[in-house]
């Protein structure tokens, strides 16, 4: 079996719809629950609103991760000069940056979603929020990071 076979690219492009799709799917995920709160929040408490925004952005910068790793991953396609092991590498990078990215997003959702309501009740919580909003999205920072590292050792690896 050669070392760098036709169907190589696909796993690499794979890479690329997994790391773009799942911090996508993420990053709505995140949106759309953190959303529900604070229209619910917006009915009681107007004022409070655009501060309570903050687990939107959050959550949006999830899919730019995912649009990070997908750039970088594909920037280093080649047809006809690309390894299998790239796009093994390129497929977990993908993976990891996308899992963590769609973890990310759940977490930031029902975290949001959740403090957002204690909000309108009591200001403290406030504080409380965003520092568990900066732990979930440190989750989807890892997996960029671990995409990044991994992406450097495709980068790395001699061609056929």
């Amino acid at each position: 079996m050669s070392v760098c076979p036709p169907f190589a690219p696909f796993f690499g492009l794979a890479g690329v719809a997994a790391a773009m799709t799942l911090s996508t799917v993420g990053a709505a995920v995140g949106t759309a629950k953190s959303g529900i709160g604070i229209a619910g929040l917006g009915t009681f408490r107007p004022d409070l609103i655009m501060k309570s925004l903050i687990p939107v952005v959050m959550s949006g910068i999830i899919a730019v991760y995912g649009l990070v790793v997908s750039v970088l991953i594909a920037g280093g396609l080649k047809p006809g000069n690309y390894s299998l092991f790239a796009g093994f590498v390129h497929l977990g990078a993908g993976l990891a940056c996308g899992f963590t990215g769609l973890a990310a997003g759940y977490a930031i959702g029902y975290v949001g979603d959740s403090c957002v309501r204690a909000y309108v009740n009591e200001n403290k919580v406030y504080v409380t929020m965003v520092l568990i909003l900066i732990f979930a999205e440190v989750l989807g920072l890892y997996g960029l990071i671990v995409a990044l590292i991994m992406n450097t050792k495709a980068i790395g690896e001699k061609v056929c």
